[in-house]
This record gives C-alpha cells, structure tokens and sequence, in this order.
C-alpha cells in the first residue's frame, strides 16, 4: 500500500486526476471504476478540466459505478444515475453507453445484482478503481461487518451512513434504507485501486483501514491486501496516521520505470 499525503482537498483531486489521466493514455479502452460521495468530486472536475484543455481524452473508456440506493426514482437528483451522468459521463465527454450504474429500480433486485457482476466480468474487469471512505470505515456501500468475499448485493444503509448522506437530499426527505453495491471481494478484484480521502472526518477510519488490523469492523482495512492500492489523503485526513514520517519519506525515495512508481 502506498499513503500519499497532501496539502489539501485541491491537491488531493489534481493528485489523483493526472494518476488516471496518465493510466488512459496508456490505455485508452480502459475500465474505471467511479465512486459517487464527495470524496473524488475534486477528481472528477479536475480530469474534466484537463480534458477541456485538450490534454486527455477518454473517448474509448468504460466506467462501472459502485453503487445506487434502491428505490429511487432514475431521475432523482440524489441519485447515483443522475450524480454519474452529470460529473462524470457529461463532464469527461463519455458515452453514456459506456458507464453503468446498477439498477436500484429493477422489479427483481437480486437479478439486478447477478446482471451488474456478469457486466463486470464481460468488460474483463476493473483496470483502475476509484474509492472514497465513510466515517465508518465502509468503502462502496459496504458497512462494517460486511462479509470481506462478499460480491454486488443489497444492503442495509447504517445510522450513521445516511445521516452523513442526507445533506445530498432535499430537506425533509429521508435517505433510502438500502442499496445496491458492489461487494468487497467484486473491488478487490480490480486491478488497482486509488481512495482518495479529505477531512479531519474521515482520520479515524483511514487510521483504521491503513494501521489497524484487517476486520470486517473496518472493510477498508481489507485494502491492506490488495496488490497495488493508493491511498491518496489531504493532512487532515491523515491526521490520525501515526507512520506519517514513514510515508512521506516512502513517497520521496520511491524509484519509478517509465514514469510509474514500483
């Protein structure tokens, strides 16, 4: 695993968006992973920027999202469908045809999921995957106690999980109690992973996920597992890290071949 830790929320996005821009140039039909919340928005503008400039292009690309709340209307402005067209799809000139989101709204949900998994594995999976981070620790809409082999499925939404998402939805209307995720055994199976982290909110569960122990308590500490993972944090979010020396210090001395770290 490797922890980059910056300056603050701007860095953090321009950061993870000229990681992504130069993973597409080397591979323009690749498949990104998407994360909806507030986390990677920052990332999203900032490869719409570059995009704009004409430095990149993700014409060819593919993009899976994590997850949708079940039930909501498909035109729903909290929705996944309408925040991933509209920051996503729009934004970096994609094909809609080429991004899904799964269906929250499907007559039979569990078919839904079953159908999203075999998406996933007919694009030959995930090349890059983009993650934030909840208060508690969940990564998708993974809570705390979810199996770590577990794959797309409905899930129940926490407490705590839809508190923090109802400043997404229009006063007085209450979070939807479930969802539709990809499992934690669907992520780990991309072929990289970046999380990208900002706020003093979230040092508890990076604290967690990077330096505690892998348990179903954290599902981000499963990360620890995965091959080549990047946790991409401003300072407050690191702020709870007790290796800070160790990273950046990592992060200086860090040999790269053809412009990528080892």
């Amino acid at each position: 695993m490797e922890v980059v830790i910056l300056a603050g929320p701007a860095e953090v996005g321009a950061h993870t968006a000229a990681l992504i821009a130069r993973r597409s140039a080397a591979s323009p039909e690749m498949v990104l992973g998407i994360a909806t919340g507030s986390s990677p928005m920052g990332t999203y503008r900032e490869l719409a920027r570059l995009r704009a400039q004409g430095t990149v292009d993700f014409d060819h690309m593919r993009c899976f999202a994590l997850d949708e709340y079940v039930g909501l209307p498909r035109q729903h402005p909290a929705s996944y469908g309408v925040v991933v067209a509209r920051e996503v799809t729009t934004a970096l000139g994609l094909e809609p045809a080429n991004v899904s989101t799964p269906d929250g709204s499907a007559a039979d949900l569990h078919q839904a999921c079953r159908d999203y998994e075999a998406s996933l594995t007919a694009a030959g999976g995930v090349d890059l995957q983009i993650l934030g981070i909840g208060r508690n620790g969940h990564i998708g809409f993974n809570e705390p106690m979810s199996s770590l082999a577990s794959r797309t499925r409905i899930k129940r939404l926490s407490a705590q999980t839809r508190a923090d998402n109802a400043r997404f939805f229009p006063p007085g209307e209450s979070v939807p109690t479930h969802c539709i995720t990809q499992g934690l055994g669907t992520i780990m199976e991309a072929r990289e992973i970046v999380l990208v982290a900002q706020g003093e909110a979230k040092a508890k569960a990076l604290a967690a996920a990077i330096e505690g122990p892998v348990a179903s308590a954290c599902p981000a500490s499963l990360l620890q597992f995965h091959p080549h993972v990047t946790m991409v944090l401003d300072e407050a979010a690191a702020s709870q890290l007790t290796l800070t020396d160790h990273y950046r210090s990592d992060e200086e001395s860090t040999p790269c071949f053809a412009g990528r770290p080892l």
